[in-house]
């Protein structure tokens, strides 16, 4: 049975000093996605990760690439990612003035659109633009560093959003991101999630190799989807 959870390792927890070698560790796990959280310095306080690192990773592996724009000129961002060849893009609903145009944008261009939703920002931001997405992404923190303690409302609003997609026959998955540990992704996939944004509390944590972090995060998936299918989900 094909796994129906992707994993997704954010790389501004890897060793960015080795970048290629982590690559290549993350090929051989079987990660489905690289995270490339792309920020301004304006809309989150942080500018971990630049354009240039993204376009000289792309010639090396052929994992697709997942980024999230944390920026406030969103067009900018995108005319400059669509040349590189990234799968799928989201953007925050909190930085589009005109999030039916920006999601529009990507999708002319072969890309997958995402909206991503800060922890405050409620579902129903959603309800006008459903037509133009392929996912959403929930975060779990607020947006900007790792290593930060999940929300309160995460487990809440990951299984809301799964709700409000079932009531409007939308079948596209939900993206999980921040403190996607191992003590919270089961929760996390009982309550609909689909894509894990895995960092610094599960693929990259510290004190032990990323083989042996994976296959922690394989029984923290499975934990999950028992516990889904328990639940009848």
């Amino acid at each position: 049975m094909v796994n129906p959870i992707k994993t997704s390792a954010s790389l501004m927890c890897a060793d960015l000093c080795h970048l290629e070698d982590e690559v290549r560790r993350l090929e051989r796990i079987g990660v489905d996605l690289l995270h490339f959280d792309l920020m301004d310095g304006h809309f989150v306080p942080n500018v971990p990760l630049g354009l240039t690192i993204l376009e000289q990773l792309r010639p090396i592996t052929d994992l697709p690439l997942d980024v999230h724009l944390m920026v406030e000129n969103n067009e900018l961002f995108i005319e400059k990612l669509i040349p590189i060849g990234v799968h799928q893009i989201a953007v925050h609903v909190e930085s589009a003035i005109h999030l039916d145009r920006v999601l529009s944008l990507i999708r002319e261009h072969g890309i997958k659109a995402g909206v991503a939703l800060n922890p405050s920002t409620p579902i129903l931001a959603l309800t006008y633009v459903l037509e133009r997405l392929d996912f959403i992404l929930i975060m779990t923190v607020n947006p900007g560093f790792a290593g930060q303690r999940m929300v309160p409302s995460a487990f809440r609003k990951i299984k809301d959003c799964k709700e409000f997609l079932e009531e409007n026959n939308l079948n596209i998955p939900i993206e999980v991101d921040g403190n996607v540990s191992f003590e919270n992704i089961p929760g996390m996939i009982a309550a609909g999630a689909n894509i894990l944004v895995a960092g610094t509390s599960s693929l990259f944590r510290k004190g032990r190799t990323i083989f042996e972090n994976a296959l922690q995060l394989e029984e923290a998936i499975s934990q999950g989807l028992n516990l889904r299918e328990d639940q009848g989900g």
